[in-house]
């Protein structure tokens, strides 16, 4: 076993994933952007007994430093349900170094904006760094469009849908996630809704290729049911990242809270995390992790 092997063989991020993938349900993989989100997510895993990640965006890092990642790591540590902290989309070389000195279990190493084999050669490199400190990582074949906040948007590039090849060439740099694009955006599908862009036919011939090598991540989760959970999770994914699902429902309970004139902000901190801790616990539901700690 490689000392980089060695080190990962208790690697929190994988483990849950792992557990998932065996029992065949999706963790559900919180973006979260301050406090609130964080302990909402904590709170729900804990109700639900149900494993879950807390993910930062690499604005966390230019914005904070080390502060929120300190933070989201004790919660983690401290939560009595399997709870990993996750770095999603880094696109910089030198930022992706700097998180691996942090407690991350796991680092996307995002060098999608990179032509092909850069992006392969980048991807292998930054791998071999975050496992010999015991860091996962996970990485993009392709480019799912769109954006999100703290992300550049990316509508400006091409969409490359995953192929099975690609995939495989990912699975050679050693990278332990993949997030494979089959017709899932960033941001918001339009009126065709999700099930008029997913390709089912490609993310299954992408799941055969890469199975038992690498968990399978789905990115781009917006306007997405139980049904359509459920049919991924069928598909080989097993971590399922979610961010706007919880951002809609926050931002009507502020508008809401600001018609009735002032609160004191450590009422509108609560609010926010009961409603937080609320959708978190739908989306273990449909996601079929609740009770699975």
């Amino acid at each position: 076993m490689s000392s980089g092997a060695e080190k990962l063989k208790n690697n929190k991020s994988i483990a849950i994933l792992d557990a998932a993938e065996r029992g065949g349900y999706g963790i559900v993989s919180v973006v979260c952007y301050n406090l609130e989100e964080i302990i909402a997510t904590a709170r729900a895993a804990e109700a639900k007994n149900s494993p879950a990640m807390i993910l930062l965006f690499p604005w966390a890092l230019t914005q904070f430093k080390s502060h929120l990642v300190n933070l989201a790591a004790d919660v983690c540590a401290s939560a009595n349900v399997p709870l990993s902290l996750h770095l999603d989309h880094c696109l910089e070389y030198d930022l992706v170094k700097y998180a691996a000195s942090l407690p991350f279990d796991s680092i996307m190493v995002d060098m999608s904006h990179y032509e092909k084999d850069e992006n392969l050669r980048l991807t292998k490199e930054l791998t071999d760094y975050c496992h010999e400190r015991g860091i996962a990582t996970e990485a993009e074949p392709g480019r799912i469009e769109g954006g999100e906040d703290g992300l550049k948007d990316t509508a400006d590039l091409e969409g490359v849908l995953t192929t099975p090849e690609q995939a495989l060439e990912f699975v050679a740099t050693g990278i332990d996630f993949l997030a494979p694009a089959f017709g899932n955006i960033h941001g918001e599908y339009g009126a065709k809704g999700p099930r008029g862009w997913l390709e089912f036919d490609r993310l299954e011939k992408v799941r055969k290729a890469v199975e038992g090598k690498v968990k399978i991540v789905l990115h781009g989760t917006n306007a997405f049911d139980q049904a359509l959970f459920q049919q991924c999770v069928g598909h080989g994914v097993s971590k399922i990242n979610v961010n706007k699902q919880l951002i809609d429902p926050w931002k009507k309970m502020m508008n809401e809270r600001h018609q009735t004139g002032f609160l004191p902000i450590t009422k509108l901190m609560e609010d926010s995390i009961d409603i937080f801790q609320k959708e978190v616990e739908r989306l273990m539901d449909e996601c079929g992790s609740s009770g699975k700690a």
